[in-house]
């Protein structure tokens, strides 16, 4: 079998995922509205215990609905109120695991062919299917190896392999570059990111890092508590963050209070100057490179200006993150050399100013 009658491509294109997964437990509840069109890759991005491992084992039946209903290209897979529930070897879902969960007696060959087998596949033809996908992986010559020999990019390339096999009309990725070092990481999330531009299905993805999101979903739904905070692409979730969580995530300081035109007031009264014109309702965001921090009050321009204390000092790539309280908590980055000239300590006593050109104020 060639590689091209494997193509993604020759995938019809009529998948959609339409879901509301509810699982109750006694000390938490999931309630997650999931919808996806064909093609879209769908990340699912929040703090630990925000219910993102419960909705994707949800998704691919390893853990009953309480409530709501989960369809896949206009097929009801599960509604408890209907006592219809397809189990997980039934639905036309791939998964790849964090762990990737390979079988450690099979070749990378025998890996990848087992999920055809199990659809009934003859032998020889699901060992071609399955190299046919491993060529496509860049790992042709890797066929015959045991996972133990695998590198880390290498197993993971299997595990996707292994997931596709089977043509899932839903494909779920859980965490799939965690377990990489940081190099491989790289490499994997671009390589990764090309698979799933070609995967004409729908792809949900699971991770807690916010580079992963971004450059590998078309569209980022943030949960926390078991519910929906947060929805949009990903430039739209970096640009108007809703929750300390998201702001955090995407590096911003954000306030929430109430405009009345260029300013923003505080529920403790510090008032923040912006350049939008707003009414109601309002968060403010500011990156923390827009900080800039002095040891004595400075003659300035700029009409945000606060006293601040330095509780910490933390490397953040190549800036040292200064994390600061006072009448308006925030985090500000300054390059080491600031750092030492600014003679910044924890206990430091500075001030801190932003210009209104660097903040971003929009309806809350």
């Amino acid at each position: 079998m060639s590689t091209s009658t494997l193509a993604v491509s020759d995938f019809p294109a009529v998948s959609a995922l339409d879901a509301r997964l509810r699982v109750e437990r006694p000390a938490f509840t999931l309630d997650l509205a999931l919808t996806a069109e064909p093609g879209e890759v769908v990340a699912l991005l929040g703090p630990n215990g925000a219910g993102k491992s419960t909705a994707l084992r949800a998704l691919a039946g390893l853990l009953p609905l309480t409530g709501g209903h989960l369809s896949l290209d206009g097929r009801l897979l599960e509604a408890p109120a209907r006592r219809l529930r397809a189990p997980a070897e039934e639905r036309p879902v791939g998964v790849v695991f964090q762990d990737y969960l390979l079988f450690p007696h099979l070749s990378a060959l025998d890996n990848v062919a087992f999920g055809p087998r199990c659809q009934g596949r003859p032998r020889r033809e699901a060992r071609a299917e399955a190299h046919a996908w491993l060529e496509r992986l860049g790992l042709a010559e890797h066929a015959s190896v045991r996972p133990g020999r695998l590198s880390g990019g290498q197993a993971q390339r299997v595990a996707l392999a292994r997931a596709l096999a089977v043509r899932p009309r839903l494909l779920l990725l859980d965490e799939p570059l965690a377990a990489l070092d940081a190099r491989t990481r790289l490499d994997v999330r671009a390589e990764l990111r090309r698979h799933l531009a070609e995967f004409e299905a729908v792809a949900v993805l699971v991770t807690h890092d916010p580079l992963d999101a971004m450059v590998l979903a078309d569209r980022l739904v943030v949960i926390e508590e078991g519910r929906e905070v947060q929805s949009g692409s990903p430039s739209e979730i970096a640009r108007r963050p809703r929750t300390d969580y998201i702001a955090r995530l995407v590096g911003l300081n954000l306030y929430q209070g109430v405009a009345d035109g260029p300013h923003v007031t505080l529920p403790d009264g510090t008032v923040l100057a912006t350049t939008e014109d707003l009414t109601g309702p309002a968060f403010v965001a500011f990156p923390p490179s827009a900080v800039t921090l002095y040891r004595e009050r400075p003659r300035t321009s700029a009409r945000n200006l606060w006293p601040a204390e330095v509780t910490g000092l933390d490397l953040h790539g190549d800036q040292v993150r200064a994390d600061l309280t006072g009448p308006l908590p925030m985090a500000a980055d300054l390059t080491a050399a600031a750092v030492a000239d600014l003679r910044l300590t924890p206990g430091t006593e500075v001030w801190a100013s932003v210009k209104a050109t660097q903040t971003h104020a929009y309806p809350a």
